[in-house]
């Protein structure tokens, strides 16, 4: 069984930058897809990022300011934030898969983290 814990989310403003982590334990995942998605209030989950293999995927509203990438030596995924907006608000959620067909499809990944909360004030 695979446990995720994500980490530092917080209170940042508009333009600014936060740093998550994703730390994986239970069992090694060095060939596992991960990715992000998040959900803002009153809306449905959604697909942010993942890094499959040696390819990493972004949902068209990142592109350019979120980049994702990986330490398998740590089991641990990193999101860089960069540009914040308000839009960004969200609890980000961390989730892997042993393989996937579609990176949006949340049904396809197999274990989620617990979340964490990112507030962007304008």
């Amino acid at each position: 069984q695979v446990q995720l814990l994500e980490s530092g989310g917080g209170l940042v403003e508009t333009g600014g930058s936060l740093r998550l982590s994703c730390t994986a334990s239970g069992q090694a995942i060095g060939s596992y897809a991960m990715g992000w998605f998040r959900q803002a209030p009153g809306k449905d989950r959604e697909f942010v990022a993942v890094i499959n293999g040696f390819i990493n995927i972004y949902t068209d509203s990142v592109q350019g300011r979120f980049t994702l990438s990986r330490d398998n030596d740590k089991d641990t995924m990193y999101l860089q934030m960069d540009s914040l907006r308000p839009e960004d608000t969200a609890v980000y959620y961390c989730a892997a898969a042993p393989k996937l067909s579609s990176v949006t499809n949340e049904a396809e990944y197999t274990y989620w983290g617990q979340g964490t909360q990112v507030t962007v004030s304008s």
